[in-house]
């Protein structure tokens, strides 16, 4: 009997340390560089990995570059190799901490917390705080967010031949459905 009693114990326990980590392999983040009335800069990515720690707020993502697609191929194709340079630097991540976050707060009614944490692109880390929002529905938590980051504080060069087509804030969004795994 006290050998059953223990695996049972046992079993909530490894239960509730796994169950508090969320993951998604299909998240998405868009991004935006257009300039208004000028062609189109924009890509998504719907390929992004994350992890969120309900336990801790740890909040991990990793986006490959080579997976954001745009509505040109060739627009691809000069992202990819004169401004990214995926070869090189093949992907972007965040890892960062929810701020005050708790777990019992959580609803079907959008919870807007603080964000912080390293954003690393094109080989260059820098620090950032944001908004993001967590939505609870059918044991699946919804996180979405939306910020702006500058190509020149992460060593993207922009031509000065086109450089007025280019937003000097790009503008990024991102959604994640996360579930236990």
């Amino acid at each position: 009997m006290k050998k059953v009693a223990l695996l049972t114990i046992c079993f909530f326990v490894v239960s509730l340390v796994f169950s508090q980590k969320m993951i998604t392999r299909s998240g998405e983040i868009k991004f935006d560089a257009s300039m208004p009335d000028l062609v189109e800069i924009a890509a998504t990515n719907n390929t992004v990995s994350c992890i969120f720690d309900e336990a801790t707020g740890d909040f991990v993502a990793l986006a490959l570059i080579k997976a954001f697609k745009f509505k040109a191929p060739l627009m691809e194709e000069h992202f990819n190799e004169n401004y990214m340079e995926s070869s090189k630097f093949p992907k972007a991540t965040f890892k960062g901490k929810v701020l005050n976050f708790s777990a019992s707060k959580l609803s079907a009614t959008k919870t807007s917390y603080d964000i912080e944490g390293d954003l690393t692109i094109h080989g260059v880390t820098k620090k950032i705080k944001t908004k993001i929002s967590l939505i609870l529905n059918a044991r699946k938590i919804t996180a979405t967010s939306a910020f702006s980051v500058k190509a020149a504080d992460y060593k993207i060069d922009i031509p000065n031949l086109v450089k007025e087509k280019f937003a000097e804030n790009i503008k990024i969004t991102l959604n994640f459905v996360l579930e236990e795994k």
